[in-house]
């Protein structure tokens, strides 16, 4: 009972965590119509700046603001591919995928960047807390503590800025681009802000999980645009009455949440981790044939 209790405290701090490049994929695949392949390249670049930075000795927060400042190039690299030379948005993500392989290698200079012997983010957080409350928090709690504000923070954020003329403009860009066009709105640009900002979230989300497993891997990424896509449809279809935008947000971070509580569990069942990708491929498919089921069982 205990592992399983311990599991689960550790499957929501990865949730929110991951909940964050959720977000990222929620912009370009819900709010900009746009499918980029680029997510599982940018979340190990972030995870790759940000752990080369620490162990340099650079301090972990303006690590993070650099991982995210890469993760906002990688997306801009996918929409000047995109947009300039007029690629397919699939291929432009992959291309960029592809290539933020080997330039993940060349920042980390090997494939696996340990931790152990330097202060993360959440290190020096956990510190503060205990010289100025005299408290001292578990990691798994810390983590909990800083993933969640950074989420609502982010989420708050998101929020504001698709209510800004910028952020409506992306979001018609996604409902129907040529209307977009005929009102002179320049949608290029609208794909490309959407892409930096989607590719920055996912960089940041990269960043905080590298810290907090306590490594940078090339391979950190790979799967996590099925990941992110698994986090929205369990969100949307578990949370489907959140109507407004922030409920929105919300429901994919929980989504994130839920998914990664499913791993835990079916972990301490006793699945190998090498069956995840089956697991995570059953979970995205019984999400989506949920509300099909519904509407036959009321036709019934």
């Amino acid at each position: 009972m205990e592992g399983i209790l311990l599991a689960t405290q550790g499957a929501i701090v990865q949730g929110i965590l991951w909940g964050i490049m959720v977000l990222g994929v929620y912009i370009t695949f819900r709010v900009l119509d746009f499918a980029d392949m680029t997510v599982d390249g940018s979340f190990a670049l972030g995870g790759a700046v940000c752990a080369t930075m620490i162990t340099k000795g650079i301090n972990p927060f303006l690590a993070i603001i650099v991982a995210i400042f890469f993760g906002v190039l990688a997306g801009y690299i996918t929409g000047f591919l995109h947009t300039v030379f007029q690629i397919p948005g699939i291929l432009a993500g992959i291309l960029t995928q592809i290539s933020l392989y080997s330039i993940n290698l060349r920042i980390m200079g090997r494939s696996n960047l340990p931790l152990l012997k330097v202060d993360t983010m959440f290190d020096i957080v956990k510190k503060g807390i205990a010289n100025l409350t005299g408290i001292t928090l578990s990691s798994v709690h810390t983590a909990l503590l800083i993933g969640v504000i950074l989420a609502i923070l982010v989420i708050s954020l998101l929020y504001w800025f698709f209510g800004t003329e910028i952020g409506c403009a992306i979001r018609a860009t996604g409902n129907n681009e040529y209307m977009v066009r005929a009102l002179g709105q320049n949608t290029n640009m609208t794909k490309v802000f959407a892409l930096m900002i989607s590719n920055g979230l996912i960089g940041l989300s990269g960043a905080l999980v590298a810290m907090y497993q306590g490594f940078g891997d090339v391979s950190m990424g790979t799967g996590a645009i099925v990941i992110g896509l698994a986090s929205i449809v369990i969100g949307e279809v578990l949370f489907k009455r959140f109507k407004s935008f922030f409920g929105k947000f919300m429901s994919v971070v929980l989504g994130a949440i839920i998914y990664r509580i499913i791993v835990a569990y079916v972990l301490q069942m006793g699945l190998t981790a090498s069956d995840l990708k089956l697991l995570t491929a059953i979970v995205v498919a019984v999400a989506l044939a949920l509300p099909v089921l519904a509407k036959y069982r009321k036709g019934w």
